[in-house]
């Protein structure tokens, strides 16, 4: 064996997380304890996409069988080997609980460490579990494949300054368009991104966006009914992403209070009294990583219910009350859908809402917007820094990786809104505590 081939054990976090990591190690061994494949069996029944991957990491080594021996090993096509670790599981340092699962998967690493010639190393999405294998010496890694960038500072913004000259500016308000050929300086930009530039001499400004070679002012056609007035120029971005046509994904970030959910919703609205949507539906990842929501009484709509309050709370300050929500419920114009009940459905004509896209996977975000149909406009809401999921964070969840991957999309757009415009209180809070 090549000298710097690694053997990986895998925690049951990342086959639920991701159900290829299984095969992602490609000229490296891959070792799967006893203990990881009684979790999975727990996990196979499940609706949602935890069911789905257990199920497919079963399937995945019972087809292997035929090729040879789990407990010795087998070579699959990218020259990674994966078996089935039977032994060490017994042999839990003294301090830990042997019936844990976890301190079971950490006796078969300790004891591998010390007998194969290689390096062996944990995978595991549980960060308690990597600092357990850290204290006992054990190397321990968290499933990087997901992972684009590796700093906060490198998340994609969806805008970006430019110092023009003034003669640009002047030419861009006369015409509602700057060709990128007539600017001097070159630049290089993403489809759909913002611009916001200043003149060279100190007065003059513009806000445009970035079409094909030109960059064009903002568009916002809004139902007449529907009174948004933009607070920020963040806001007045979000709003040209969310009422064109033509771009039928967007991503949008910001603290609590700056606006997400109700530009959204108000856009959503707009799209629908136009005749552009039939209908509008809500989504979003209900708890941890696809579990259900069997434990909440009545039906789905019942069950949603405390889960779809920020929505109910916009109607309430854009209408007054909540009368008009309840009867567009009733006629079957706005729909409310539980991620992990969404799996083979298909959304046409239709404005789908999914909030708090920081609490899913990008697994769990993909199959959502496969679910996308034609004449519908898929819009992913939520704070990279409110994680209340296991196992990612403000670099791995689906809501950052979906940004990061479709960035330089013609058919995808994003804006961060920076500012807090729900009160004096709530902006504060969300900076300092």
């Amino acid at each position: 064996m090549a000298l710097d081939r690694k053997s990986f054990i895998l925690d049951t976090s990342v086959l639920l997380y991701d159900k290829d990591s299984i095969h992602s190690f490609p000229d490296n061994d891959v070792i799967i304890p006893l203990v990881v494949l009684d979790e999975l069996d727990r996990f196979k029944e499940k609706s949602g996409i935890l069911g789905e991957y257990a199920r497919y990491v079963n399937r995945f080594l019972d087809d292997l069988r035929s090729r040879g021996n789990l407990h010795e090993g087998i070579e699959i096509e990218n020259g990674q080997t994966i078996r089935v670790e039977i032994n060490h599981c017994s042999n839990v340092p003294k301090s830990l609980d042997p019936s844990s699962a976890d301190n079971r998967i950490i006796a078969v690493a300790n004891e591998l460490s010390k007998s194969l010639d290689q390096k062996v190393i944990v995978i595991t999405k549980d960060i308690n579990f990597r600092v357990k294998c850290d204290a006992l010496g054990i190397y321990s890694e968290d499933y990087y494949k997901d992972r684009i960038i590796s700093d906060e500072n490198q998340i994609y913004s969806g805008q970006k300054k430019l110092l023009l000259s003034n003669n640009n500016i002047d030419k861009f308000h006369k015409r509602g368009v700057l060709h990128m050929s007539e600017i001097k300086e070159k630049h290089s930009f993403y489809p759909n991104q913002f611009v916001i530039a200043k003149g060279d001499q100190g007065t003059g400004s513009l806000l445009g966006m970035v079409r094909g070679e030109s960059i064009v002012s903002l568009n916002c056609d809004l139902w007449d009914a529907v009174s948004v007035n933009p607070r920020n120029k963040e806001q007045k971005f979000a709003l040209d992403l969310l009422t064109r046509d033509d771009i039928p994904l967007v991503t949008m970030t910001g603290i609590a209070g700056s606006g997400k959910t109700f530009l959204t919703l108000m856009a959503a609205l707009s799209g629908l009294n136009q005749d552009k949507y039939e209908r509008i539906i809500f989504t979003r990842s209900i708890q941890t990583v696809g579990k259900d929501i069997g434990y909440l009484p009545g039906d789905v709509k019942e069950k949603m219910h405390p889960w779809m309050a920020p929505v109910v709370d916009n109607f309430r300050h854009a209408f007054k009350d909540v009368t008009y929500f309840d009867l567009m419920q009733e006629k079957g114009q706005v729909e409310v859908a539980p991620m992990s009940f969404i799996r083979g459905r298909t959304f046409n004509n239709s404005f789908i809402i999914v909030d708090e896209s920081q609490n899913a996977s990008i697994h769990e975000l993909k199959t959502v917007i496969t679910r996308i149909g034609e004449g519908s406009k898929i819009v992913l809401l939520g704070d990279i820094e409110q994680i209340d999921t296991p196992y990612i964070d403000s670099l791995s969840n689906g809501l950052t990786i979906v940004t990061e991957k479709f960035k330089g999309e013609i058919l995808a757009g994003h804006i961060t809104l920076i500012k807090g415009e729900r009160s004096k209180l709530a902006t504060l809070a969300s900076r300092v505590i």
